[in-house]
């Protein structure tokens, strides 16, 4: 069944959602796939393909290469189906997959050289303060300028994938992706604590590189 993978599709950037029956909760399709039906692992794919790739676009900051992480996210969930214990949820299973496969995308590129930023803050001990609210304050440009839009989005973009990957992966889990801190927590193997302990500090870094648009 694997070695015909490649030419069954997971062709993710051609799979379109379409109209189907009322959803099946993740892990019957888990249930389903296990069984013998290809056709589940492909509802999978297309629930979560995605909110996966957006994720490590956010993390790598190159669409193309997050595809590709993407792909190989599936493809180990395809591959290694069987390790899966169902006590959890699906959804934390594939986002732990896909942030280890991000964060070495990403030790990989500093290692070679190739990477974007510059990691100003070297690892610090987490600690709790008063929490602050991140937000960009209105610049009072007009908001039908989609040019100064873009350059902001770049901005942000740039000071989120310059944090180091605990505080990143914390931040676009669950300031980007929405993820609740007890799924958060259960996909890094951590506890709830440590990711808000992490968040604030994300908050904090992102502040400081972003003062100037504040």
């Amino acid at each position: 069944m694997i070695s015909g993978l490649s030419e069954k599709a997971i062709k993710i950037r051609n799979w379109n959602l379409t109209g189907q029956a009322e959803p099946a909760a993740d892990n019957v399709l888990v249930e389903e796939f296990i069984a013998g039906n290809d056709a589940a692992f492909t509802q999978l794919v297309t629930r979560y393909k995605d909110p996966i790739i957006n994720y490590i676009n956010t993390m790598v900051g190159n669409y193309d290469i997050a595809a590709d992480l993407a792909q190989e996210t599936f493809l180990r969930v395809y591959k290694n189906i069987g390790r899966y214990n169902s006590i959890y949820q699906f959804s934390t299973w594939i986002y732990r997959i896909a942030a280890n496969l991000a964060i070495d995308e990403i030790r990989y590129r500093k290692r070679r050289g190739q990477v974007f930023y510059r990691n100003v803050w070297e690892n610090q001990a987490d600690g709790v303060t008063e929490e602050r609210e991140f937000a960009l304050r209105d610049s009072g440009r007009s908001p039908g300028d989609e040019v100064l839009r873009k350059e902001s989005g770049q901005v942000v973009g740039d000071a989120i994938r310059s944090l180091p990957p605990k505080y990143r992966t914390a931040f676009v889990m669950k300031e980007i992706q929405e993820l609740p801190y007890e799924e958060i927590a259960r996909i890094l193997k951590t506890s709830p604590g440590t990711i808000k302990s992490r968040l604030h500090r994300a908050r904090e870094l992102l502040q400081r590189k972003l003062e100037h648009y504040m």
